[in-house]
């Protein structure tokens, strides 16, 4: 398929609404395609991808399609953060402004291992709260305060 085609599939209007999130681990075949899993299913619905960061070990590499497609970027630690940045950080500051969230979650897991599930899920939502929410001693109460 070309370039092209992808790049018109990834934008195909019968995706519906539902948000479409690319998880990104090194090569694509344990924490990424667990978080895809997880993130599909209840309670986020998500409309979810999964690759590899790593050139040399990827079976569906990171790319400028998957990019596009993406609607929020999940990394799966640090590392896979460094490389997006170094490899698409053009790309990345070219486009609109995309979640790009980074869960901290080591490479020692099997697939779907329930741990690696259950980690997957806290990690997401500790990183879709709002900073209110993470650390309520530092919300601003004044703001709220009639003058």
């Amino acid at each position: 398929m070309s370039m092209m085609n992808r790049l018109a599939n990834s934008q195909n209007t019968y995706q519906g609404d539902t948000k479409r999130v690319l998880c990104i681990c090194s090569a694509g075949l344990l924490r990424s395609p667990t978080a895809a899993v997880v993130l599909s299913a209840e309670p986020f619905n998500f409309n979810t991808r999964a690759a590899g960061i790593s050139e040399e070990y990827a079976m569906i590499q990171v790319d400028d399609v998957l990019l596009t497609w993406a609607q929020e970027i999940v990394c799966l630690d640090i590392d896979h953060f460094d490389a997006l940045t170094q490899r698409f950080g053009d790309y990345l500051g070219r486009t609109e402004t995309k979640p790009v969230l980074i869960l901290n979650i080591p490479d020692n897991y099997r697939y779907r291992d329930p741990e690696l599930m259950t980690r997957i899920t806290k990690a997401y939502n500790l990183a879709t709260q709002s900073p209110s929410d993470k650390f309520p001693e530092y919300v601003d109460h004044q703001k709220d305060a009639e003058p």
